[in-house]
């Protein structure tokens, strides 16, 4: 979620660059109202005034966002507790990932204008469009290559069931059960592709993927019985399961932990490092902590942001 000066090679860029998306994480979510099981509670409203502006982090902000007065993030605004709608129109962005954009913007002086987007469109329109993306991508070798990351979270994967288990849905043999997830995901695309080879190798029926665009339609999927379980990142079925007023549960623990990042593009390095030393000021003065758990969410917390991490 960098483009050359030369069109052809900037065309090309998109298309490796969106083909990329497709395959690793993130999620989205429930949309905290519309269409969304259970109501639509969220945390406090962060107040981005409360955080003090660092005049030397604000004077090295490019002056090509400097003369647009906002940085504009692109987030796929379906992804509860991440990034959601919601508020009295149920149109608003919020989410402990909207939250840190605007602790971002105010750092720097500057407001963060979180734009919703389709998930695999964000990573391909960061620098001609965005110039950040935050939407819990999962940071992998793959998204290295086309991007830059700047680590602030840490999520597993969880699977999830209706509340008692009543289709008797266990872990142990998930083949020929049908199963929600998100189209472009690394549940979709690592977790499950990898299942259903062990179910063809041990000569087992295939497990029946259900991939949707938006996690919120997994979700009522799995209220309504229409899938046998769901698996998305940990935040995501904590959320779910308090938004569906329980009728849903998690089943087993979280696995495979994976740090996420704030996405920038790749020929942007020194605002990537803009970024990364932005954040650490936000971790140092405790409002990186505040808003995490603001939402529940302080278990994903790292102790540093790191630019381009080994993953």
């Amino acid at each position: 979620m960098t483009f050359s000066a030369k069109l052809a090679a900037k065309s090309a860029a998109v298309l490796a660059i969106g083909a990329l998306a497709l395959t690793a994480c993130t999620n989205a979510s429930e949309t905290g109202g519309a269409g969304q099981p259970g109501g639509t509670e969220s945390a406090a409203a962060f107040d981005p005034s409360a955080v003090k502006k660092d005049d030397t982090l604000a004077a090295a902000v490019p002056d090509s966002i400097k003369s647009k007065g906002k940085i504009l993030v692109g987030s796929d605004t379906s992804y509860a507790p991440a990034e959601f709608l919601g508020g009295s129109d149920g149109q608003t962005p919020m989410g402990y990932d909207v939250d840190i954009a605007k602790a971002i913007g105010a750092k720097l002086g500057l407001e963060a204008e979180v734009q919703t987007a389709e998930f695999t469109g964000i990573l391909p329109a960061l620098g001609p469009k965005y110039d950040l993306g935050i939407s819990s991508f999962t940071i992998n070798p793959e998204r290295l290559k086309a991007v830059n990351f700047v680590s602030y979270f840490e999520a597993g994967t969880s699977w999830a069931v209706q509340k008692g288990n009543p289709k008797g849905f266990s872990l142990d043999d998930v083949c020929g059960k049908k199963v929600g997830v998100q189209t472009g995901t690394v549940q979709e695309e690592e977790d499950l592709t990898a299942r259903n080879k062990e179910c063809k190798d041990a000569g087992k029926p295939a497990i029946e993927v259900v991939s949707l665009k938006t996690q919120t339609d997994i979700n009522t999927r799995l209220v309504n019985g229409s899938v046998d379980a769901m698996l998305a990142d940990s935040p995501i079925i904590g959320y779910a399961i308090t938004q569906t007023n329980g009728a849903v549960e998690k089943i087993g623990e979280p696995y495979d932990s994976a740090v996420q990042g704030i996405a920038v593009a790749k020929k942007d390095t020194e605002f990537a490092e803009l970024i990364q030393k932005t954040l650490t000021s936000l971790m140092e003065d405790g409002t990186y902590e505040q808003i995490l758990k603001a939402w529940g969410n302080e278990d994903g917390a790292i102790s540093k942001a790191e630019l381009n991490p080994a993953v």
